[in-house]
Order: structure tokens, then sequence, then C-alpha cells
């Protein structure tokens, strides 16, 4: 587990479940996206376990914050890449 900063945003990186880097947003700036899944409780002990026991959230960055973002999980140290000389013009 790791906890990381942005802007006024704590990210706990366990509950990362995808990240999508150097996107667009509808304005055209470059963004970061982030899914977070974090487990909601249940309140009722009988609630069946059919029921969705998480809660999916994307959050977006733009500006310096996805930048920072994309360089933490472009790192090496962070993450594998496992086509690192992988390019999207490369595909047929």
């Amino acid at each position: 587990m790791a906890l990381i900063k942005i802007q006024n945003v704590v990210i706990n990186t366990s509950y990362v479940a995808a990240v999508r880097l150097g996107e667009e947003n509808e304005s055209g700036e470059k963004s970061v996206s982030v899914l977070m899944i974090t487990p909601q409780s249940l309140l009722f002990p009988w609630e069946s376990a059919s029921q969705n026991l998480y809660h999916y959230e994307w959050i977006e960055f733009t500006s310096q914050a996805a930048i920072a973002l994309q360089d933490y999980f472009s790192s090496c140290n962070n993450v594998i890449d496992l086509l690192p000389e992988y390019e999207e013009s490369n595909i047929v």
C-alpha cells in the first residue's frame, strides 16, 4: 500500500483498479483518470452477497496533477511495463 497526494486528494493505491493515461477530456485538455474501488459496508448482516459490495468511481485529473500522475504511473519504480516498445501508432 502507498498513499499518494495529488493537489488536495490523497489516494490509497490499494484501491486503484485502473488508470487511463494521456487522455483528452471534453475540453481538449490532457487528463489522467483513476478508477477507485472501495468496499461498501453492509448495514444489515442479512443483506445478500448478490448486491454490489463495492463502490466504483472514476476521478479525472488535469493540468499539473495529470502530469504528476502520468509520471508516477509510467515509472518503472511503480508499474511494470509489459510492452515497453509499444506505441499506439504500431497497431495494425
